[in-house]
């Protein structure tokens, strides 16, 4: 659905964008993550054709996004970090001038409602923008990138500013979208990218340094995949029973944390999953398992991982020669004035 094939963005004397290349497949929901200034709204602006390109090329469902413009362009749904609405219109008024401008065929009532009914705004459907929350102004955003059931969702920032129940409505209502659209979520909420997203895509200083699911990474850079247990029971029983289990390396109790239960350190062989079996075999010998977690790395700490200066090269697929070494120094002098360039 998107292919994207050595792209690089050059402001001036800035590289803001280093021969990029990445594969969305339809019905992916993929998050793109990336400091301050690493490059992710330039290339989302580039997707949408809103920037061109200094070298390497686009598709967007086998359009070309510059020899092809407007045929990929009617492929795509963009939401902005902050979205282009125009106040003193009321909600419909809003996106029926969307369907207009973006030339919809679509029967035009029958498409704004079911619009207007699947990110949930009838009740302010006839208000003016003006005097919606900030909440509802993001579902109206939404609704303006629906307009005309685009293949492609590109949402940058969808839940910024938002209070925690808004930011789980609007989760919620990305989960559903997923279904039927291919989606791009740009996002520093990274709990809201794992649970949302099922692949990422990580950019630092214009490179992509990881292109993955979550898991994968987590698997690939943890040191760590041993378990954590918190379980009811004698504790030389429990651990006879976690010792009976194929696979298990060794387990260790941490002592009580809880009133009538125990942590347990269970390591497992390389490169075994052990949790279902643990859970079943503990459950058939009556033990109730409270908790059970993974000490491998979380999204957050993958994202830090590889986002910071000492472990970014050798995710590098070629050495850095001179030339990259001073765009890296042009990188952190300007990354912030040059995120704002790409806002723009």
């Amino acid at each position: 659905m998107i292919k994207v094939s050595g792209l690089s963005k050059r402001y001036g004397t800035h590289l803001a964008v280093k021969d990029a290349s990445f594969h969305i497949s339809k019905g992916e929901v993929v998050g793109f993550l990336g400091p301050n200034g690493a490059g992710k709204s330039t290339i989302m602006n580039i997707l949408t054709g809103y920037l061109s390109l200094t070298q390497g090329s686009v598709e967007i469902d086998g359009y070309n996004i510059m020899s092809d413009p407007e045929l990929a362009k009617k492929r795509i749904g963009y939401l902005p970090e902050i979205p282009p609405l125009y106040l003193d219109m009321t909600v419909r008024e809003y996106l029926y001038f969307i369907y207009n401008l973006k030339k919809v065929r679509f029967p035009k009532k029958a498409h704004i409602d079911e619009i207007i009914k699947l990110v949930r705004i009838t009740e302010v459907s006839e208000r003016l923008i003006k005097n919606l929350s900030k909440g509802f102004r993001q579902r109206v955003g939404i609704a303006a990138a629906l307009v005309g059931n685009p293949d492609v969702l590109i949402l940058d920032e969808p839940t910024v500013g938002l209070d925690p129940k808004q930011i789980i409505e609007i989760r919620d209502l990305i989960t559903k979208l997923g279904k039927n659209h291919t989606i791009i979520l740009s996002s520093h909420i990274l709990s809201e990218v794992q649970a949302v997203c099922k692949r990422v895509i990580i950019i630092n200083r214009g490179h992509i340094i990881a292109d993955d699911t979550a898991e994968n990474l987590s698997k690939n850079l943890s040191d760590d995949h041993s378990l954590v247990a918190r379980i009811i029971g004698r504790e030389d029983d429990v651990i006879a029973v976690l010792n009976s289990v194929k696979d298990v390396k060794s387990v260790s109790c941490l002592g009580e944390l809880e009133t009538g239960s125990r942590d347990y350190h269970i390591e497992p062989s390389e490169g075994c999953d052990i949790r279902a079996e643990v859970s079943k075999r503990l459950a058939e010998r009556g033990k109730v398992i409270l908790s059970l977690r993974s000490n491998e790395l979380t999204l957050e700490q993958i994202f830090l991982r590889l986002t910071g200066e000492d472990d970014m090269r050798r995710y590098f697929e070629a050495p850095v020669n001179k030339t990259e070494e001073s765009d890296v120094a042009e990188d952190a002098a300007a990354s912030d004035d040059n995120e704002d360039k790409e806002e723009i």
